[in-house]
């Protein structure tokens, strides 16, 4: 063990390694209730989503373990699965069957990004500002996702869906009356006298301190925490039955619709189809390929991983791990998995190698027996952890110069569009499509990445269709 993983190289212990895998699993395993939450917001099982999502954290943390021998940690990302539901499923009409086809193709797609060598030139064509403010957006729409869960913040779905779906059937009727019921206020403040309400505001406040303390695990113990204090409220039913046996990923298992992510035989037009397909996976790809890379490198230099040049060395087995994860979690049926910054507590408890990740890896097999419970946990208890998930990942604000407007303008578009327009791909559009307009509008034109060009003309040519429609 100690020369597979070179733990003396490393300045690292078994019983290290082992103590920073039980904090790292601690810190993240809040997803393995939160994630089946959001997805089966479409129509997916719970508990195969469950399932799935234990599985596919497993493989893709003992992959980059073995692979690149980091302690590293993966599983579905957050932000990741809410565009997998809220954008993908919702907003664009896909089936969580066909969305779950298009994570698949962006896992391949990552794969060969990984070992071709592609990913750097694709990384490095997208700005800095870019790839903060993308990070910023998907905190602020993960942090609104969870308000509205906790119905602190009341979104008034009903009008906007029924439009949305009066657009797509081309339903005049049903159109005059979604926005004849539209008038109402789109958003408002939770009533207190609701007992989910005050659990969810419990809530948290507990996680928030929690984390203010520096507790390891602090949103996992909170949502436990208010979990149980929802019994008292009301809130928390228990399950008629608590068993293994009805546990199954048949449900979601290698259900993915290729054909129908292609509308094939549905008489739509190949172009618009290309278009809004290749859209959803560039958004895939694009927002896993930043998260991952932006969370190796932050979690990398914390543990002194860098080299002298400021490099990650491994960095792409670690990435080939994340990218093979993602398609077999989409192929287990789960959304899109990533490296988790989670990752950095078990770095400060002194993790320094791949032994790390094995154990984070052995915990999320084992978690799969809290499946048959994790149907008791309410969705008041899991948006508190959405929330702070949402305010931690704020933390990339702080590199982007909103002094020089240039810079801030499209960043801002990026953040803002995202939870404003209740679609994490509108506000990466937004944010590829205004950087090069601002830069040619300075005449700064050639710096910009002829790429960046490219992703500006397709979504400019996706916007194009859809005001067709």
């Amino acid at each position: 063990m100690d020369k597979f993983f070179k733990l003396r190289e490393n300045n690292t212990t078994v019983r290290t390694e082992i103590i920073a895998g039980l904090t790292t699993f601690f810190t993240m395993a809040y997803i393995i209730f939160v994630n089946p939450s959001l997805l089966s917001q479409t129509g997916m099982d719970y508990n195969a989503v469950l399932l799935a999502t234990c599985i596919s954290a497993a493989i893709g943390t003992l992959l980059i373990g073995l692979l690149a021998n980091y302690p590293f940690a993966q599983a579905p990302g957050m932000g990741l699965n809410a565009f997998f539901v809220f954008t993908v499923v919702f907003a664009m009409g896909f089936t969580w069957q066909q969305a779950l086809a298009a994570v698949f193709i962006s896992g391949i797609i990552f794969i060969i990004i990984s070992l071709t060598g592609w990913r750097a030139a694709i990384v490095d064509a997208i700005p800095n500002s870019l790839k903060h403010a993308i990070s910023a957006g998907i905190g602020l729409f993960i942090a609104f996702v969870g308000l509205n869960n906790a119905q602190i913040i009341r979104v008034n779905q009903g009008p906007i869906l029924d439009i949305i779906y009066a657009t797509k059937e081309f339903n005049p009727d049903v159109m005059a009356e979604a926005v004849s019921n539209a008038g109402s206020q789109v958003l408002e403040f939770g009533r207190f006298s609701d007992p989910g309400v005050l659990l969810a505001i419990i809530g948290l406040v507990i996680t928030g301190i929690l984390v203010v303390k520096k507790i390891k695990g602090s949103l996992f113990i909170g949502i436990i925490v208010t979990t149980i204090i929802g019994f008292f409220m009301g809130v928390t039913q228990l399950p008629e039955q608590v068993t293994l046996s009805g546990l199954s990923l048949e449900p979601t298992f290698m259900k993915m619709d290729f054909a129908g992510l292609l509308n094939i035989g549905e008489g739509a037009t190949l172009f618009g189809t290309v278009v809004s397909v290749i859209t959803v996976i560039i958004a895939f790809t694009m927002v896993d390929m930043f998260d991952t890379i932006g969370t190796l490198i932050g979690t990398a230099s914390k543990g002194g991983f860098l080299d002298k040049d400021g490099r990650l060395p491994r960095a792409n087995q670690a990435l080939l791990a994340d990218a093979i994860a993602t398609s077999v979690g989409a192929a287990l049926g789960t959304s899109t998995v990533t490296t988790y910054v989670e990752s950095s507590a078990g770095v400060s408890e002194g993790g320094r190698t791949g032994l790390t990740a094995i154990v984070v890896a052995i915990l999320f097999v084992l978690a799969i027996f809290l499946a048959p419970i994790a149907g008791i946990i309410p969705s008041q208890a899991t948006a508190p952890a959405l929330i702070i998930v949402g305010v931690l990942m704020m933390g990339s604000l702080k590199n982007i110069n909103f002094n020089d407007f240039e810079e801030a303008f499209p960043a801002f578009l990026t953040m803002a569009l995202m939870p404003f327009s209740y679609s994490i791909a509108n506000g990466i559009a937004a944010g590829f499509i205004f950087y090069p307009i601002v830069k040619l509008a300075r005449g700064k034109g050639k710096e910009v990445h002829p790429i960046l060009y490219v992703l500006a003309i397709v979504f400019i040519l996706r916007y194009a269709l859809l005001a067709r429609l």
